[in-house]
């Protein structure tokens, strides 16, 4: 009878250490089987090149092709699967912009296709079939100032096809001392300032909408 007992006793612990062993397996099973699950999705994150595809795509300041670049615009350049020459850079004073390998390219003056041209010819000469696309960021070279009695007067970029309501909405509207029907924006034409009226209250009725003109480089809005 006790040799009977203690042959039970065994068998339990042995069932025991067997229960324990298929337990850690089939811990160990899942785990292995969850990163192999969560290769695929990292892999997709990376590539070989080491640039995130996930990084978000810049957000153009314009989307007009005909947009002349100027100084202290900012400027992607992505230059594809070339993640050391992708990068956001200003454009300086002197209107140039600094790459690695081409060092100074010649930006201001140039619509952004023209400077990704320019760019990838500079390149031919040290990557194979280059291609590299520019995208404006920021438009800080082209502005327009509204001043006088607005809730915030100041300097604004001027975004193409900006009007003059466009700019006063900039602004955040008038104050309460703004005289709207005397409204003018000034411009400079061949070197002399001309005066270009504007009536708030007639263009919102819709009575002379031509007065909404399209803003220009350097054009100051006054709400006297």
């Amino acid at each position: 009878m006790r040799k009977s007992a203690m042959n039970r006793i065994t068998l339990f612990i042995a069932a025991v250490i067997l229960f324990a062993t298929g337990a850690n397996a089939r811990a160990a099973f899942q785990d292995k089987k969850a990163e192999k699950q969560d290769a695929p999705s990292a892999s997709a994150r990376s590539t070989g090149t080491g640039v995130d595809d996930t990084r978000a795509a810049p957000a153009a300041a314009t989307t007009d092709p005909s947009y002349v670049i100027g100084p202290e615009d900012m400027l992607d350049i992505n230059v594809w699967k070339e993640p050391d020459m992708t990068r956001l850079v200003p454009v300086r004073p002197d209107g140039k912009i600094s790459l690695p390998l081409i060092n100074d390219v010649q930006a201001a003056g140039l619509t952004p296709q023209q400077l990704a041209t320019a760019v990838t010819e500079r390149l031919r000469k040290f990557l194979t079939g280059p291609q590299v696309t520019v995208i404006v960021t920021a438009i800080n070279s082209q502005r327009v100032f509204v001043v006088g009695e607005v809730l915030r007067a100041g300097a604004f970029p001027l975004i193409p096809g900006m009007t003059v309501l466009q700019a006063l909405a900039n602004a955040g509207g008038f104050t309460t001392f703004a005289n709207e029907k005397k409204i003018h924006v000034m411009r400079l034409v061949n070197g002399k300032h001309t005066e270009i009226p504007f009536n708030y209250r007639e263009v919102l009725k819709g009575d002379n909408p031509d007065q909404n003109i399209k803003l220009e480089p350097g054009d100051t809005v006054v709400v006297p």
